[in-house]
């Protein structure tokens, strides 16, 4: 296999072991983030009726326009403020976070960041 590959396959097999514990439900749905080279994806779930309560990327439209001239973890602590908005609109401020395999570090940690400061309790 090619390096990049396992990296993927490592990356999926951390997901899973963070998987088994981490659910969410209506009082504390899952925040799971996706950091993909360009840009970084959030959403906020409840697993027990499979429903996307809020997302926020740094291609939604009120994003894109805040992170014009910010590095990536910048936009990524912008993403994390947009997500809290839009989870607080969705009635929701306690949150499991699911970091989807990635290292809390970087980017990821910056949103997780920006969803604090947006008022979210992990």
């Amino acid at each position: 296999m090619s390096k990049t590959s396992d990296r993927v396959v490592s990356r999926l097999r951390r997901a899973a072991h963070v998987k088994k514990t981490v659910h969410g439900d209506a009082e504390r749905p899952r925040l799971v983030v996706y950091r993909s080279n360009a840009h970084i994806y959030a959403q906020v779930i409840d697993d027990t009726v499979g429903k996307t309560l809020a997302a926020a990327s740094t291609l939604t439209a009120s994003v894109k326009g805040a992170i014009a001239d910010v590095d990536k973890k910048g936009a990524a602590l912008e993403v994390g403020k947009a997500l809290a908005l839009a989870a607080k609109q969705a009635g929701v401020t306690k949150v499991a976070f699911d970091r989807n395999g990635f290292r809390y570090h970087g980017r990821v940690a910056a949103l997780a960041d920006g969803a604090r400061e947006g008022g979210l309790d992990f």
